[in-house]
């Protein structure tokens, strides 16, 4: 079965064709910018626009950048105030005539990298953080999802959240070395394994990708491993979860 995955980002929507049976993209990925003002309108529209671009008639797996309940977003995160308590299920397929599952996007790229890639064969209590606008996260314990974990929503020191502190896009804004950025994040790693202390946390997201270049920052006694999917995971998750919950 293809479902359309759609992973909404604080730069850019993401979107691929995924086939269910191998857990791979079976497109190439489309990019369309995110909306500046991050209200629903712009948004909604740029979902319709990569549903139409995929011509695609089936389920469609979107995974979206803060909490969400029952298809309503709970918290505006890094999208505008207009969202909170919107039905976001409803408006993407009030726009598309399509079914949509509407996941948190960290929760999505944790759920491929505990299906598809480096959390497959974890057990236990597993955290997946990405790395990007902000800091998102996912909890899963023997391989359940445990949802809307926004570890990025700490408050920190004079910051509202630690994500304004910590996130990688802090380092471009900022022009910090690996180094820097790497001591702040491992701040933030330092908290979660107070709080949580988890079996193993997977780090995922765009920055992920540079891995080498970081690691050697990070000095907590939690087993990091980098996500394998990198990129795609936030995709292909929100692909099986709408798999999951049209296709059984």
């Amino acid at each position: 079965m293809d479902i359309l995955g759609i992973d909404i980002g604080g730069s850019s929507l993401k979107g691929a064709i995924v086939d269910m049976q191998t857990g791979s993209l079976k497109t190439a990925v489309h990019k369309i910018p995110t909306p500046k003002d991050r209200k629903p309108e712009g948004i909604v529209n740029a979902v319709s626009q990569m549903v139409s671009y995929f011509k695609h008639k089936g389920p469609v797996g979107c995974g979206f950048p803060t909490i969400v309940k029952k298809g309503i977003c709970q918290h505006e995160g890094n999208l505008h105030s207009d969202w909170v308590e919107k039905d976001v299920d409803r408006l993407f397929e009030s726009a598309t005539g399509l079914e949509f599952s509407v996941i948190n996007d960290a929760d999505a790229a944790g759920l491929a990298e505990i299906n598809f890639g480096a959390g497959k064969d974890l057990d236990g209590f597993v955290l997946m953080i990405t790395i990007g606008t902000g800091l998102g996260s996912g909890a899963y314990l023997r391989g359940e999802l445990i949802p809307n974990f926004e570890l990025g929503q700490i408050p920190y020191k004079e910051f509202e959240k630690i994500e304004q502190w910590a996130a990688s896009s802090i380092k471009t804004e900022e022009g910090l070395s690996y180094q820097e950025w790497g001591e702040r994040f491992n701040t933030f790693l330092e908290y979660v394994e107070k709080i949580f202390n988890p079996d193993t946390i997977i780090i995922g997201g765009g920055i992920s990708n540079d891995w080498d270049k970081f690691k050697d920052h990070l000095k907590i006694g939690v087993p990091l491993i980098p996500a394998e999917l990198r990129n795609d995971s936030g995709i292909l998750g929100a692909a099986l979860a709408a798999y999951l919950k049209y296709a059984r």
